[in-house]
């Protein structure tokens, strides 16, 4: 007994010394670097980064202390977590030693990055110090200074200078139905106080909340008017309370809020939509966020219907029914997928999404009328439409371009925590489908809108995370993000308060243990990463901004019909993403609404259902002189499953193909024959076997070639750089202003970013 105390004092006392020999010397490292940050300028050079690690350092240090402290909540804030419980207690005791010395390893990368700018061996380009109240918001940019600005921000960050200096400084405001306090449409005065005594404040979006509703509503519209109280909408959004509560809510703050800096990032609609009405009957309980409907909702779909149908002959004949008249329709709701492919199925899936977009469209008008100059958007989950599922309400497209700025909340997952393993783990280091695809469609509904990820789940989401994440997996997931499209961003999360303590919110939170509130090296990337993209923001732009002249055509018929459309989909938009080449979609909309000037071909895969419209549009296209590659399995039946018209050449050109690789090598063949490839040209070596590094380029304003490459995949990828026409080329890394290899190795998770320069 006596030797084990002794045992336990011994580990006791190494760790306390160890700790405290941790601490020691991230202090030293902290007073070398300030000394360095001196000398640099003195000599002109932006320190903007060893700032923003000495800031981090000092936070994590912080927070370290508070660990050591709390090993008990700690402890609890693990047991969440499947994958830790079993180590919870060890990685609760560990946890303050870990953080003090991923702080050291933080600092001794930025002591040394900065000794090799003082001795020349690298030369580093100015960031701006972004002062969030001075941003505006232009078109499809942010503008600081003159230039484009990339922005982030943390979920839950508490609001003092300390954090907001380097780690985004995000405003806004939050409101919600429970604020209307009377029938009347009187407003909580405590709220319109905050608002009046509320400076403009700094660029921030209003946080328009659904998960109650007051009170007085339940007896004044009805027992059954909160609803889906297990979703971010808990309420019907069909009864007609719905929108009397939402207009006087409207009428009363947005007046108080039209005008002012914290409402530029826009007023976001709602949190994460979606409205699962669905059941599989071989289940015994409904689908994660599904349920069923009001009879306001069954009473408008039967107007809708009508309008669909336009007889109740038409209908029963479609629908293999003998319904009287559109009164007496009857539906089961939540409806069963066995019904999937079926007129009814579809009928109802299309309703579903129109009721949505119907309601969402009343609230922007709302917006509008009291603050004509508001940009809305909403923070729609990107995975509802790259993934399989379309009974959920949301139609990407329609909301998209309802919407003045592309509002979204994008994730990556990188280490998943539980489930069976995914496809993507065989040849991906981390899943870039909703990432790329997702804002590639986005961009091609909105191409001149900024894209505000408004709950970025990148780091960390409830089933992919990794306490000893590798902080290049931050850098490339957001230099990835970026390239294709994002501006602004508030990354999911800050669960700590300034004093390190687990916020209330956070307390029992399974996301808590193994974020990046208890990574100082992944915070501290993300926030030199934004640096380095501003740095070179022009450029990044340029990426932005490319011509798509690839277009795959997105039918929402086969989404909504088939099991798989979009698992189909993303094979061919998978085989042409490593060919540096930018990707686009189209859909009937999208053909109709802009200039196809825009695009050189269309891409029609695995894609047999379509309406007549959409037929339609695509004739359009090709009497105009477009180009159409489709397969045999395409455009076939119509929603219903009736056969439609066959597409015609016209003024274009049909090319029939079938394997994907013969799609892929015809349509950039086609971009060759029109002189529209990049002079850049890749090969890719790697121990996968797949293509691993996605990459674009574009020119600078010097005239040079400017690539971006970012190896997502397994393995380290060797790469040969060739530039059209030239044999000897200069490649100068733009982030170290240093020459580098025509022929790097990249790691996984490597961003390579340079300007090809000719000898």
């Amino acid at each position: 007994m006596k030797n084990t105390l002794i045992l336990i004092c011994v580990v006791l006392f190494s760790t306390l010394i160890s700790a405290q020999n941790q601490e020691d010397k991230a202090k030293a490292k902290i007073a070398l670097l300030s000394k360095l940050i001196k000398n640099a300028e003195k000599e002109g050079i932006d320190v903007l980064k060893e700032r923003t690690t000495i800031r981090t350092a000092e936070i994590f240090l912080k927070f370290a202390k508070w660990d050591e402290k709390n090993v008990e909540e700690n402890t609890k804030a693990f047991k969440l977590v499947p994958s830790f419980k079993n180590e919870a207690l060890k990685l609760a005791e560990e946890l303050a030693d870990f953080e003090r010395k991923d702080v050291n390893l933080m600092l001794d990368k930025s002591i040394n990055d900065l000794e090799l700018v003082l001795a020349g061996k690298k030369i580093r380009k100015p960031s701006p110090k972004v002062d969030w109240t001075k941003v505006t918001v232009d078109n499809d940019q942010l503008t600081y200074n003159n230039r484009p600005v990339f922005l982030a921000d943390y979920t839950w960050k508490p609001n003092t200078k300390e954090l907001n200096e380097y780690h985004g400084n995000q405003d806004g405001f939050f409101i919600t139905p429970t604020y209307v306090i009377k029938e009347d449409g009187s407003i909580n005065p405590n709220r319109i106080n905050a608002l009046r005594t509320k400076s403009d404040g700094s660029l921030g979006f209003i946080f328009m909340n659904h998960k109650g509703v007051p009170n007085w509503s339940k007896d004044k519209f009805g027992p059954n008017f909160s609803m889906r109280e297990d979703t971010y909408t808990a309420y019907d959004i069909d009864n007609p309370g719905a929108r009397y509560i939402q207009e006087k809510l409207l009428e009363g703050v947005i007046p108080e809020m039209a005008g002012k800096k914290y409402t530029q990032l826009g007023y976001m609609l709602c949190n994460e939509p979606h409205f699962y009405t669905y059941k599989d009957s071989k289940r015994k309980k409904l689908p994660w966020a599904s349920g069923g409907v009001s009879q306001f909702t069954i009473d408008k779909f039967k107007v809708w219907l009508k309008n669909k149908h336009t007889s109740i002959e038409s209908l029963n004949s479609t629908w293999e029914t003998n319904f009287t008249s559109f009164d007496n329709v009857q539906i089961e709701i939540p409806i069963d997928i066995s019904l999937k492919g079926k007129p009814i199925w579809f009928d109802w899936t299309s309703f579903n999404m129109d009721r949505v977009t119907d309601w969402y469209t009343f609230l922007k008008n709302e917006v509008v009328k009291h603050d004509p100059a508001a940009n809305v958007h909403i923070k729609i989950m990107p995975n509802l439409w790259t993934e399989n599922k379309r009974v959920h309400g949301i139609d990407l497209e329609a909301l998209t371009d309802l919407s003045g700025i592309i509002g979204n909340d994008s994730g990556a997952d990188h280490t998943l925590i539980w489930g069976k393993p995914h496809e993507w783990e065989k040849h991906y280091a981390f899943e870039w489908r909703e990432l790329c695809m997702g804002f590639d469609f986005m961009k091609s509904v909105s191409p001149n809108k900024i894209n505000f990820n408004s709950e970025l789940h990148y780091l960390s989401t409830v089933r992919s995370r990794n306490l000893y994440l590798d902080p290049m997996y931050a850098r490339a997931s957001f230099w990835l993000a970026h390239s294709f499209g994002m501006t602004a961003s508030q990354i999911w999360y800050w669960p700590r308060e300034a004093d390190g303590s687990i916020s209330k919110k956070a307390k029992n939170d399974k996301g808590y243990a193994g974020s990046n509130n208890q990574q100082p090296r992944v915070t501290n990337e993300v926030a030199t990463t934004l640096i380095d993209l501003n740095s070179n923001a022009e450029e990044i732009m340029s990426m932005q901004r490319q011509r798509k002249p690839i277009r795959l055509f997105y039918s929402k018929t086969s989404a909504i019909n088939k099991n798989e459309h979009m698992d189909d989909l993303f094979e061919l938009y998978e085989a042409l993403t490593f060919e540096g080449t930018p990707l686009g979609f189209v859909t009937e909309n999208i053909i109709k609404k802009q200039d196809d000037n825009n695009w050189d071909v269309v891409l029609v895969y695995k894609t047999p259902f379509v309406t007549n419209d959409e037929v339609n549009a695509l004739q359009v296209y090709l009497d105009n002189g477009g180009t159409v590659i489709v397969d045999d399995k395409s455009l076939l039946n119509n929603e219903y499953g009736k056969s439609v018209s066959s597409l015609k050449e016209s003024k274009g050109t049909i090319i029939k193909l079938n394997a994907i690789s013969k799609i892929k090598e015809k349509a950039l063949s086609i971009l060759k024959e029109k002189n529209l490839l990049s002079e850049v040209s890749i090969s890719e070596t790697n121990a996968i076997g797949t293509k691993g590094c996605i990459w674009k380029v574009v020119k600078n304003e010097a005239g040079n070639n400017v690539l971006s490459a970012v190896n997502v995949g397994k393995s380290d990828a060797t790469l040969k750089i060739e530039l059209k026409g030239e044999s000897n080329i200069i490649c100068k890394d733009l982030i170290d202003g240093i020459e580098v290899s025509s022929s790097p190795t990249l790691k996984p998770h490597e961003v390579y970013f340079i300007e090809i320069i000719e000898k």
